[in-house]
């Protein structure tokens, strides 16, 4: 392990075995001149700031191993590249940090939990960066792995974040939360009708079942509330989430992290959960009935055709659909919305990496504008539902690829709650 100087972990890693002496822990450079594999982990704004002294201290024929693609998106962005004489290879496991490590511990005691992740080749100077990749998922504890490239990892990842996976999710309760109370329900009903049937309801249908087991499961009436959501809010999110990709795959997205780091001592960033809808949230999970949160048809319509938007773009850009559905579908049912449904969706915003952190408020307010500006008065304005985009879900090709990864989905439901050695830090 190796740490920056005056690091708090320095500590914490002596309590769990590693040490100096052991030459087991110690600075960041000096580990890094030691090692055969080196696996970058710190943050993606510090692998911008240092990528230049990290590939200078790294010995001969010794392989960088990534935990995304970002790095990469970051140099093609100033027209620089790897080092040509290492390997460089990526393990990316499909949740954060956190849920990787539960499940990694749940896996000692439950045959098969662990985290899907998709791993990548990028440089194979030795001629065994493959098998290294592979051998390091399986170290992590993941029960499947697909493999991908480290263009095509940065660009849905970095893009899934700002979409379903956070910034669009934050973006839909926000403005249902308004949306059902001005149609008469209490502040704590339609925290219930929006984030509560998202994370307790909706995305664990599509988690053991698939997107499509939502609307399977709707009476006649409230599928066609479903349709009028889904109709209505297909195209606006797709705008959204087009310029998303756009901005990615073009260095934009990366460039505004990169300057919104250098700007972070003059303006830090605040917190979102002081607002009315994330207090609300609050009591809302104090007093929660389990077994009693609704699925309501028109938050899932919204839901599930931003979702299938999000699955579109990527497709249309030639993206794999083991990739796709990871990045859209699982990531969010398995891990990320767990704890949106524990902690809250604000939690999320406020504590996740800097890299998704600054996504998600910037496109979340994007989202919501835009299903209350085109969408929502679609709906109230009486527009038809648009039957061929309905035609077009009910027959979507990624309905089978999503039921084939739920059948790979960990034996587990991830445990959010019990005790375990993840340090899980939290933004006061």
């Amino acid at each position: 392990i190796g740490l920056r100087v005056g690091s708090s972990s320095f500590e914490e890693a002596r309590e769990v075995g590693f040490s100096e002496d052991a030459d087991t822990l110690g600075e960041m450079f000096d580990i890094i001149k030691k090692s055969d594999l080196v696996m970058l982990l710190i943050s993606d704004a510090a692998q911008a700031a240092l990528y230049k002294e990290i590939f200078a201290a790294m010995k001969p024929g010794a392989t960088l191993g990534l935990s995304h693609g970002f790095l990469l998106g970051y140099l093609e962005s100033i027209g620089e590249s790897f080092p040509e004489d290492m390997d460089v290879i990526a393990v990316c496991p499909k949740g954060m940090g956190p849920s990787v490590r539960r499940l990694y511990e749940q896996g000692k005691e439950v045959n098969g939990a662990g985290i899907n992740a998709s791993f990548a080749v990028h440089q194979d100077k030795s001629g065994k960066a493959n098998e290294l990749a592979l051998g390091w998922g399986v170290a992590l504890g993941s029960p499947f792995m697909f493999e991908t490239t480290l263009t095509s990892e940065y660009k849905s990842d970095i893009y899934g974040e700002r979409g379903i996976l956070l910034g669009a999710v934050h973006g839909i309760v926000e403005s249902l939360y308004r949306r059902y109370q001005r149609q008469g329900m209490s502040a704590e009903q339609a925290f219930v009708e929006t984030c509560e049937s998202i994370t307790g309801q909706i995305t664990k249908i599509i988690s053991t079942k698939g997107i499509k087991a939502v609307y399977d499961g709707l009476s006649s009436e409230d599928k066609e509330i479903f349709k009028q959501a889904y109709s209505a809010s297909y195209m606006p999110a797709k705008e959204i989430l087009q310029e998303i990709y756009d901005e990615v795959s073009s260095g934009n997205e990366i460039r505004t992290v990169i300057m919104h780091g250098k700007r972070i001592n003059k303006f830090p960033v605040g917190k979102i959960d002081g607002t009315d809808t994330w207090k609300v949230g609050e009591k809302v999970r104090a007093e929660r009935d389990e077994e009693n949160i609704p699925l309501n048809p028109f938050t899932a319509g919204v839901y599930v055709a931003t979702m299938m938007a999000q699955i579109d773009v990527l497709l249309e850009a030639g993206h794999p659909y083991s990739e796709v559905v990871n990045e859209s579908v699982i990531e969010a049912v398995d891990s990320l919305c767990p704890y949106m449904h524990y902690r809250g969706v604000a939690f999320m915003v406020d504590n996740c990496s800097f890299t998704a952190k600054t996504g998600s408020r910037k496109w979340a307010p994007r989202f919501d504008y835009i299903l209350e500006q085109l969408a929502y008065t679609a709906v109230d304005n009486g527009k038809p539902v648009n039957e061929d985009l309905i035609a077009a879900f009910e027959n979507h090709k990624v309905h089978d690829a999503v039921t084939e990864c739920c059948k790979l989905r960990p034996t587990v439901d991830i445990s959010v709650s019990s005790a375990s050695s993840t340090k899980e830090i939290v933004i006061e």
